[in-house]
């Protein structure tokens, strides 16, 4: 069973900057892919970003690309999520989320954490 602690959410302005970060335990951390989810209360969760087992595959949702950018440290057991250019729409529980199989994928997730709750307002 694997266990996935988020980090790192908080209240930040408009235009400014985050880190989040997951820490895995059990389970084999390197054999999975990763992703980070959000969902606003009311809305669908959305898939944000994801990594594959070895890093070298990442997938991002177009609302995020070129603002967010999502890295593993296997030796760590961490995933991270660097937020950049935060907007308003962006606020949303962040959740960290491990595949089985190690595959890049956008869906079926076997594993979640609790989520860290981030919000961009001045």
């Amino acid at each position: 069973q694997v266990q996935l602690v988020e980090s790192g959410g908080g209240l930040v302005q408009p235009g400014g900057n985050l880190r989040l970060s997951c820490a895995a335990s059990g389970g084999t951390f390197r054999s999975y892919a990763l992703g980070w989810f959000r969902q606003d209360p009311g809305k669908e969760r959305e898939f944000v970003a994801g990594i594959s087992w070895t890093g070298k595959n990442t997938d991002y949702a177009d609302s995020v690309k070129g603002r967010f950018t999502i890295a593993r440290d296997n030796a760590k057991n961490t995933v991270y999520l660097e937020m950049n250019s935060l907007k308003p729409e962006d606020t949303a529980v962040y959740h960290c989320a491990a595949k089985v199989g190690g595959r890049l994928s956008k869906i079926d997730y076997d594993y979640w954490g609790q989520g860290t709750q981030v919000t961009v307002s001045s």
